[in-house]
């Protein structure tokens, strides 16, 4: 069994929309506190400018098995090699004016240790009680015993969802696809 979470097995299933995430665009981000891998926290109603906010269900640890049957689960593999690609594209967001942020519901000290291992230049944002789930009726799967969210990013501006990316396949895609939206929103495209 391939238990490296940066390396993806061929053949994962490919999530659908199931329309989960289809009210999102154009809510307002929620008065929402969370904890930041840096120690901070983070008022998601009061983040300016451009933010990107990638979710996920959680990212794995070289050498730890992931849960039975996570491979099977659609868009549950894939939360470092996306994590990677915001990183490798974090320059390039950034000049487009973009923060960027993961989001999860594993604990900050969980998610240090993967922004630390995988030199993320960006926060990851803990949600342990699932508070976002709540907030926006952001839609989740249940493995292993964990409620997890199913892997989503979003646009936000000025406070306001202008784009949800649902599915989010395949997941090292993710930053390349969210900076052809920006680049084509800015008219840069």
């Amino acid at each position: 069994m391939n238990i490296n979470p940066s390396v993806l097995p061929p053949e994962l299933p490919c999530p659908v929309d199931d329309g989960a995430a289809a009210h999102l665009e154009g809510a307002s981000a929620p008065d929402l506190v969370l904890a930041a891998t840096d120690g901070s926290t983070v008022n998601l109603s009061t983040l300016h400018g451009s933010c990107v906010i990638y979710v996920y269900p959680r990212t794995g640890q070289p050498g730890v098995p992931l849960p039975d049957g996570w491979d099977a689960i659609p868009g549950a593999r894939g939360c470092t090699p996306q994590s990677c690609s915001f990183r490798d594209h974090h320059g390039e967001l950034a000049a487009l004016g973009a923060r960027v942020f993961g989001l999860s519901a594993q604990s900050s000290d969980y998610q240090r240790e993967a922004r630390d291992r995988l030199r993320l230049p960006f926060e990851l944002l803990s949600d342990s009680a699932l508070a976002l789930k709540t907030a926006l009726h952001l839609p989740t799967f249940n493995a292993a015993g964990m409620e997890l969210y199913k892997r989503l990013t979003l646009v936000v501006e000025e406070g306001v969802i202008r784009k949800v990316f649902y599915p989010v396949f395949p997941p090292e895609r993710s930053a390349e696809d969210v900076l052809e939206w920006l680049r084509m929103h800015r008219g840069q495209g």
